[in-house]
Parts: C-alpha cells; structure tokens; sequence
C-alpha cells in the first residue's frame, strides 16, 4: 500500500497542476475522448478521481447532486478539485482502507484493485485533460510503470465495455508513459488541432 499511496499522491498532484492551467476560455476545446469536449471531460474527471476516490475510501456512494454537476461553472473549480483531491488522498492514507473490499453497487471488489483503477483514471485522463490544452502530464518513471501495469492488466475487460479503445503502434523509444497511453488505445502524440 506505501508505494501506491505514494503514487496516488504524485497523480493528484500532477492533475491539480494541469487543472490549474485551464482558463474558462479554453472549456469548449476538443479532447482525445472522442467527442467530449474539454468541459465534459474535465465534468467527469473531477467526480471519479476526486469525489470518487474520497467515496470509495470511505465506502459511501457518491451523491446523486454530484452525477450530474457541472464543477467547471464554478469560477474557482481547479483549486475546489484540487482540495478535493487532498482530501481524497487523505481518506486512503490509512492502510486499513486497502483492506477488504468496496461494493459498486451490486458487485464488489478488493478495495486496492479500486485504487489502482482510480490511479489509473487520474492519470490517463490527466492526460487527456492536458493534451486538450497544450500541456504534458508528467509522472516519475515509478508512477508510470505502476500505471502501465495497471493498464496492462485492465485492458481487456476495459475494452469490453468500451472504455479503451484498440491498442495504438508506438516506437521501442516510446516512454514507460506513452506505453501506458498506448496500452489503453491513446495515440501519445494526439493534438487538438
């Protein structure tokens, strides 16, 4: 569990850092998430990887109010995501959390298979959420081989119901990141233009 708290922590960090480099102007920009556009994303990327860590941690579910809230209408969303984030990161500081199992609703599943998933869904759409606006999402080679691993190991039953699309080519050069972006069907060179 210290390791991938310890990764949890730098994705958090990382995606509070992007999100503070979006301007409002910017909300309407085409993202790699097919038609979403970058509000969209950006609407679903704060409630799973910050209201839904902090949720899962807690064995609670998340809220209906929050399904359905538009987080970018507030002017000072990336700070509120960015506390949100903390907090979320602190209710799985505890170790005891990685213990047991989290139900999602009819199903449950070891509670360190959600964190990963969740790591993983903090980094790759950080990613996302970044290369809409220009920017690189930047993780220690150490994150991003746990990312990579847990992609690897997600990627079949993600493509299943649709969450990844095929596998995309990239060079033996290609970074620990952009295989893990490869892995889940993200060409690591997309831009928006």
């Amino acid at each position: 569990m210290k390791n991938e708290h310890a990764h949890m922590t730098e994705v958090a960090r990382e995606a509070a850092r992007i999100a503070r480099s979006i301007s409002t102007g910017q909300l309407e920009l085409p993202t790699p998430c097919g038609d979403w556009v970058l509000r969209e994303l950006i609407n679903h990327w704060v409630l799973y990887t910050s209201h839904g860590l902090e949720h899962r941690a807690l064995r609670e579910d998340l809220p209906e109010e929050l399904t359905t809230r538009d987080f970018t209408a507030d002017a000072d969303w990336a700070q509120q995501y960015a506390a949100q984030l903390d907090r979320a990161v602190a209710a799985w500081s505890d170790p005891a959390v990685w213990d047991g199992e989290i139900d999602l609703g009819g199903s449950a599943s070891p509670a360190a298979d959600i964190a990963a998933m969740l790591i993983e869904e903090t980094a790759l759409h950080g990613w996302d959420v970044a290369r809409a606006v220009g920017e690189e999402f930047r993780l220690s080679d150490e994150a991003a081989a746990y990312v990579l691993g847990v992609v690897d190991s997600t990627a079949a039953l993600y493509r299943q119901y649709d969450g990844f699309a095929d596998e995309v080519t990239v060079p033996a050069s290609a970074s620990v990141f952009e295989r893990a972006l490869a892995h889940s069907g993200r060409d690591p060179h997309w831009t928006g233009a």
